[in-house]
């Protein structure tokens, strides 16, 4: 495992989770009204977006368990 790998994807986690995770987190008790098509589109751009980034993260915290440590010249 390279732990300095899994560091990087744990704080680009934790960058993902600051900047996005309020846009697409449910709202407390629903919506009184219903949302326009412009607001729709921009919602569902948002949690495309943070699926992506998401999966990302996700491969390169894969990636760090199945590398050797990096060493400390590179």
């Amino acid at each position: 495992m390279d732990p300095q790998r899994l560091k990087d994807a744990y704080q680009k986690l934790q960058s993902l989770d600051e900047r996005m995770s309020h846009k697409i987190r449910p709202r407390p008790g629903g919506a009184l009204v219903r949302p326009t098509t412009e607001q729709l589109e921009v919602t569902v751009r948002d949690l495309a977006n943070y699926t992506l980034e998401l999966r990302e993260v996700v491969q390169e915290l894969f990636l760090s368990i199945a590398s050797k440590p990096s060493t400390s010249g590179s």
